[in-house]
This record gives structure tokens, C-alpha cells and sequence, in this order.
């Protein structure tokens, strides 16, 4: 699924209109998609849906969303911004022939016939403003959406004191009255206590290149965009302000060359599902690679631990942990699954073990180094890279601090290195302060550096960026706070690394692997307190619906 920038977009369009795909078919399709999209999820008929209707083409979309509605037996009215000639729009012509209340701004004094729908609105829909948007809300808009915010909040406060219980238990947590059941078509599902609100493309307000989002912006519960997402879509803060994104079909064919020349893409589960390596029926664990992780110090025991579940979890038939000796004696009792080759240290890797290693490298399909590894392993870490060959490697946590300490260091690493830094260890590696990192656009960090470097680099943080040097770039569509906990990284790395070891090639192990890994947070119903070796165990559960055919952040059908 192509990533668009609003230029990419506007481009991508055109030439469909051009090749017979008229903007008229688009919109069209575009509203009968987010009308689908809302009754996939909520229940419409006899529900009060009011639809914002800007004066271009975002407009265009919701009206003929909300005509799709009322035929579903939702009542339905359009709030005008601007005045729209039925004679030059047969999609407002289209509503006046059904007899749905059109209201527009200009004629409505005071907003007193807005503010009297709002406060019976069960599903807003914001059709005010598209992708192009790029000024601050003003004058007259600024007006009606503040108007809109003060009706919400009125529908809000009114839904909540009707849906507040009479009996309340103390000493038990039950589920709350009103709360809403969210799934997928078929699923039973109720409105929740307060409006729902759709944003048409985008929320009206959202740069969909920057992510700035304007102070006065609806924040949304679902957005429905359309041929692909938009940048801003997953840049903050406006990405906050989206909700569920769900990307509709509107007749762009892939051959058209303003789409192929779109270079970011976004990772779905169909794709990954399509990249996982075969498990052939008469495999052994030797077919499913050999995996060596250099990892740990007396300070971080657990790291290796962690890294080594995550790959084992992600299908690796073998899994050697090199550790040193007091690491060792611990990581045997918590995962005797693994191999631990011999080590001639105590606390810390050194050359000594480096050597000691490099005569087994051959034996391996991928190598993990870094995890917990300390900085002190400098002199392990040179040894390591001094060898003439080593296995598809990839370098994460102190193997990437110490990289960041030697010169000339993208040279001594095997072409095609995965880095999976996240911003601390990115700004490290640039050489440049984390603040300076964090003003820049986190897609084109990526991808430059994957091309100065020569390397893969997985950018960690919400949204992961994927780039490879030759300048596929691929973002992986997670936020999840859950995440967010020491020993994530390790497990990430652990099944990157499995993934390697089974014979993907560097650029496809590290976005499977970056999927598989945020589709396990995915499967966690919460946004704190997982741990990352229940993480890890969560991975093996996330590749198994994918080979299954089933989306793990989609409930599975019974």
C-alpha cells in the first residue's frame, strides 16, 4: 500500500482522471466506501447523522456518503459551509431530489439550527476540508467549527448523563454501561455514549504532509482516506488526531506511473502474510536457520534472554546464545531451548571470545549482535568486525552505541547490515544531537542515511520507518504505548534475526519482523503493562494468524 505526500496524491489522481477514471467515478466511490466503513462498525438505521460539507471536492465526498446513509435508514441532514449549485453538482442535486434537510451556514443565524442538530448528532461527519489544506482555520470556517466544538461538547455532556448508571459497585470493576463494541462486519456493535466522529480523507485541519493539526481540528474515532494513506496521517501530532484509519479503493490503477513512482509504503497484514518464510512439512530445525546472538554483560542478563525468545517464537530452529559465563548460568535455567557456545568470559565479551566465535560463524545462518552487550565490549566488537566474513548480521542496542564510537564504521559492517536504532541511538550514529534528530522528518532520516550508509535501517519509534539503500522505504502502521517497556528492542531484534536465519533477505526481515513485532503489541487488549518476555511470546500467536490469512488487530472469526 503506497504512503502518498498530498503532491504524490494530487498527481495520482489527475492521471486517473486522464485515463478514464473520472474524479466524478472517484468521488463517488470514495463516499459510498466511508458510508461502508461506518456501517462495518456502528449501526445506522434510525441513528441522527449530521455530514460537514466543505465546498470542494472533501464536500463532494460527504454528501454522497451521507445520501449511501439515509438509503441505509439513517436520518440524515448536510450543514453547508458554502453555498453549492445544484444545477453544476449532481451529487447536491442528488440529496434535494430525496427530500435531506441541506442546511447552509450563510442563512443559518447565530448557528442556532447547527447547534439544535448537533444536539441530537449520534455520527458527525467532517467533509469540511481535504489533504490540500495547508492554512490554519479562519474567518468563517474558524466560526462554525468552534460552533461545532461547543455543540459537541453539549451532545457529549447530554449522552453521558443519560448513560450513567444509578447503581454503582465499589469494590468490583465490571464493563460500563454504554461502552461500545467495536468489530468487523457481522459483529454486533452499539453506539457508545458520546458521537462518533468521521473524518472524510482527513480531519479538517490536518496538514496531511506535516502533521501539524490546527488548534481548532475535530479530532476523530475513525478516518476513511482513500487509494492510500497520507504522510500526515502518521506524523504527530495530527496522527493523534485520526483515529482509526482505513484506507478505501477508489479505482487507481497500480500500473499508472504517478503511483509507482510513490516510493514509501505501508505494511498491511496481507503483505506480510506474503513475505513470512514456507515451513515445508519435512523441515527440521536446520531448515528453519541457525541463529547466533552475541549478547549480555554481569549489568543486562535478561536482554539475550529476551532476544532469543523472540526468535525462537518467530520460527528459528536454532537458537545459540553467546554470553558471557554469569550470564550464562541464568539464561540455561530460563531458556534451556537454546545452545550456548563456549565463552572464555566472565562478565564481558572480549577479543578472546570474539575469536573463539568467529571459528563457529560458519555454522550460522544470521547473527544477532548487541543486546544488553555493555560498552565495555568495545574490544569484542572490533574483533568481531575485523573477520573477513561473517553471517547476515544485524546490529542493535550497545552493538550500535559502540559502532557509533569507531570511524569509517558503515564500512567495516557486511553490505546490507540491519540497524534497528531507535532516536537516541540514530542521533548517535549521525553524529548529530537528538533534538536536531527529532526536528527532522523521520521517513527522509531513513532513507538517506540507509543510502549514505549502505545499510537497512530500522527506525524504532511510533510509526517505525523501514529503508532499504536502495530507497524502498517502508512504514509500519503501529503506535502503541504497550510497546513502550524495556526488552521490546531485544525481542524485535531476536526475531529479525530468526527471520534472516530463514532466508529472507535483509530489507524483507526487517519490516516482516517490525510487523510481526507491532502486530504483537497489537494482540495485547491494553496500553501498559506487558512485558516484553510475554511480548515474545505474543509473536508466535501474531505469525500464526498471519499464515492463517487473518489480520491480528481484526478480532478472528468464530
Amino acid at each position: 500500500m503506497k504512503l502518498f505526500s498530498v503532491a504524490e496524491m494530487v498527481a495520482a489522481e489527475k492521471a486517473a482522471d486522464a485515463a478514464g477514471v473520472t474524479y466524478a467515478q472517484m468521488m463517488e466511490t470514495a463516499g459510498l466506501a466511508t458510508a461502508e466503513a461506518i456501517m462495518e462498525r456502528y449501526p445506522v438505521e434510525h441513528v441522527r447523522v449530521l455530514v460537514l460539507v466543505g465546498p470542494g471536492n472533501n464536500g463532494g465526498d460527504g454528501l454522497v456518503c451521507g445520501r449511501y446513509l439515509a438509503e441505509a435508514g439513517a436520518d440524515v441532514a448536510f450543514y453547508l459551509s458554502k453555498p453549492r449549485d445544484p444545477a453544476a453538482d449532481e451529487n447536491f442535486a442528488h440529496i434535494q431530489q430525496m427530500g435531506l434537510l441541506a442546511v447552509e451556514a450563510g442563512f443559518d443565524q447565530r448557528f442556532r439550527v447547527l447547534r439544535t442538530r448537533l444536539a441530537i448528532t449520534d455520527i458527525l461527519v467532517d467533509a469540511l476540508l481535504g489533504t490540500g489544506v495547508t492554512r490554519p482555520l479562519g474567518d468563517d470556517l474558524a466560526r462554525l467549527v468552534q460552533q461545532v466544538h461547543a455543540g459537541l461538547d453539549e451532545r457529549r455532556a447530554a449522552l453521558h448523563e443519560q448513560s450513567r448508571p444509578r447503581l454503582i459497585s465499589i469494590n468490583r470493576v465490571t464493563k460500563q454501561h454504554g461502552d461500545q463494541v467495536i468489530g468487523s462486519k457481522g459483529t454486533t456493535t452499539s453506539l457508545p455514549p458520546h458521537p462518533i466522529i468521521v473524518a472524510v480523507d482527513c480531519p479538517s485541519g490536518l496538514n496531511c504532509d506535516t502533521g501539524a493539526i490546527d488548534t481548532l481540528a475535530i479530532p476523530a474515532h475513525l478516518t476513511v482516506t482513500f487509494a492510500g494513506p497520507k504522510r500526515g496521517h502518521f506524523k504527530f501530532p495530527g496522527a493523534a488526531a485520526c483515529g482509526e484509519i482505513v484506507v478505501a479503493d477508489i479505482g487507481l490503477t497500480p500500473d499508472l506511473p504517478e503511483l509507482k513512482a510513490v516510493a514509501v509504503e505501508v505494511m498491511t497484514a496481507t503483505h506480510a502474510s506474503k513475505r513470512l518464510p514456507l515451513r515445508p512439512l519435512d523441515g527440521h530445525k536446520g531448515t528453519f536457520g541457525k541463529v547466533l546472538i552475541a549478547a549480555g554483560s554481569d549489568r543486562y542478563r535478561g536482554a539475550p534472554v529476551l532476544a532469543a525468545k523472540g526468535a525462537f517464537r518467530a520460527g528459528a530452529g536454532l537458537v545459540a546464545l553467546a554470553v558471557p559465563e554469569l550470564v550464562r548460568q541464568t539464561a540455561v535455567v530460563a531458556l534451556p531451548e537454546a545452545t550456548y557456545p563456549p565463552i572464555a568470559d566472565d562478565k564481558i565479551l572480549s577479543a578472546h571470545s570474539a575469536n573463539l566465535l568467529l571459528a563457529e560463524c560458519a555454522h550460522y545462518d544470521a547473527l544477532l549482535v548487541g543486546p544488553g552487550l555493555s560498552q565495555e565490549a568495545a574490544a569484542f566488537w572490533q574483533a568481531l568486525l575485523a573477520a573477513a566474513r561473517l553471517p547476515p548480521l544485524i546490529v542493535d542496542a550497545d552493538g550500535l552505541n559502540l559502532l557509533a564510537q569507531m570511524d569509517n564504521w558503515p564500512a567495516r559492517l557486511p553490505p546490507q547490515t540491519v540497524l534497528t536504532p531507535h532516536p537516541a541511538e540514530m542521533a548517535r550514529l549521525m553524529r548529530v544531537s537528538l533534538p536536531e534528530l527529532l526536528t527532522q522528518d523521520r521517513i527522509e532520516i531513513a532513507q538517506a542515511q540507509a543510502e549514505q550508509w549502505g545499510h537497512v535501517v530500522l527506525l524504532k519509534g511510533a510509526y517505525t520507518v523501514v529503508a532499504a539503500p536502495d530507497g524502498r522505504t517502508t512504514l509500519l502502521p503501529f503506535a502503541n504505548p504497550a510497546l513502550a517497556v524495556g526488552g521490546s528492542g531485544d525481542v524485535l531484534s531476536g526475531v529479525i534475526v530468526a527471520l534472516l536465519g530463514q532466508g529472507l533477505e535483509p530489507f524483507d526481515a526487517a519490516v516482516v519482523g517490525g510487523y510481526v513485532h507491532g502486530a504483537a503489541g497489537a494482540l495485547y487488549k491494553g496500553q501498559s503493562g506487558l512485558l516484553a518476555g510475554e511480548m515474545a511470546d505474543l509473536v508466535a500467536k501474531a505469525v500464526n494468524y498471519l499464515r492463517n490469512g487473518h489480520n491480528p488487530l481484526s478480532p478472528l472469526p468464530t
